[in-house]
């Protein structure tokens, strides 16, 4: 039990420093922080959809492991 939590742990450290840093790699959209950083003059220039695209997914798909990594060490919390 006690391996199952240590890797856990690794795991949510891991996927916690991706999730921040392929939400940083996403375009800015505007009208927002963005803006107040230099995000509005790069948004004009656009980027490739395809691209785009599979970051998006690929930032879902981290945050779904993510989450599920942070129910399954609170349960092993509760239960244990």
């Amino acid at each position: 039990m006690e391996t199952l939590r240590i890797t856990l742990i690794v795991v949510l450290i891991l996927t916690s420093f991706f999730l921040t840093m392929l939400i940083l790699m996403h375009k800015g959209k505007g009208g927002g922080m963005s803006d107040m950083f230099g995000g509005g003059m790069s948004s004009a220039l656009g980027s490739s959809g395809v691209a785009e695209r599979n970051l998006n997914r690929f930032t879902a798909l981290v945050a779904v492991i993510w989450t599920a990594t942070v129910v399954v060490l609170g349960l092993l919390v509760r239960f244990a």
